[in-house]
């Protein structure tokens, strides 16, 4: 099955030799404490950084032999941070997901509004789409710049931490949406703090020292050896309806 596949990857900065594949239709969740090599890593898989070693495949193909517009059609990429373009309406900036299809000239057709249309829904951003971009909160902010990577309709989307800024409400609805993506067939790449979070997923990969040190199904990564030796002996798991369950015991 073709995937996004990091083989061998070292540097830049800490990752040492990473073999990672995402798949179409999952849900793969990425753990680890500050400093671990998650957003590095996904920079590298994004094409942004260039390993020292190592390569990173793309259905197959070096990522290399992607030209950006075709790249940009099988994948999109949301970073924690921008710049970001603070005076444009949100609608335009989720329209800008689309350039991979239109070029710097091309003419909008009807699937291309369609794309639009759906992103701003399904991340219930459509409320404020005629606001700007630099109105927003941050919350705000974060589900327009998702519904622009969605607007691709990309068979892979890398999120580095997607939760940030978002309240409980809309934490919960953006997981669930992630869950719906993967089972549509989107191969979806997530960086995530809460392991309670990433017990939602398909599959969990933890780094540790930019080492990929356990990666399977959430029951059988988060444990209390493998977390209490991330983030310190407090921590405790429980099965709940036969999903782990983290908390911090004191």
């Amino acid at each position: 099955m073709a995937g996004l596949e990091a083989k061998g990857i070292q540097g830049p900065f800490v990752l040492q030799g990473v073999d990672l594949t995402l798949r179409p239709g999952e849900w793969l969740a990425l753990l680890g404490p500050n400093g671990s090599g998650k957003s590095t890593l996904l920079r590298v898989l994004a094409g942004l950084l260039r390993p020292r070693k190592g390569e990173v495949f793309l259905e197959g193909k070096p990522l290399g032999a992607y030209g950006s517009y075709i790249r940009g059609r099988l994948m999109a990429y949301l970073p924690q941070g921008g710049p970001y373009p603070e005076g444009l309406l949100v609608e335009e900036v989720v329209r800008l997901g689309r350039l991979p299809y239109l070029g710097l000239w091309g003419r909008e057709k009807e699937e291309d509004w369609e794309a639009v249309e759906w992103a701003l829904e399904a991340t219930g951003a459509s409320r404020f789409r005629g606001r700007f971009l630099g109105s927003l909160s941050g919350g705000e902010r974060q589900r327009v710049l998702l519904a622009r990577a969605l607007a691709a309709r990309p068979r892979y989307l890398l999120l580095d931490e997607p939760t940030t800024f978002l309240d409980l409400e809309y934490q919960g609805g953006l997981l669930a949406l992630l869950g719906n993506l993967a089972a549509k067939g989107i191969g979806i790449l997530s960086v995530l703090h809460d392991p309670n979070q990433a017990a939602l997923a398909d599959r969990i990969a933890v780094l540790k020292g930019g080492r990929l040190v356990a990666e399977g199904r959430p029951e059988g990564v988060l444990t209390e050896a493998l977390l209490q030796g991330l983030y310190g002996p407090s921590v405790r798991v429980v099965l709940l309806e036969g999903r782990p369950h983290v908390y911090l015991d004191g």
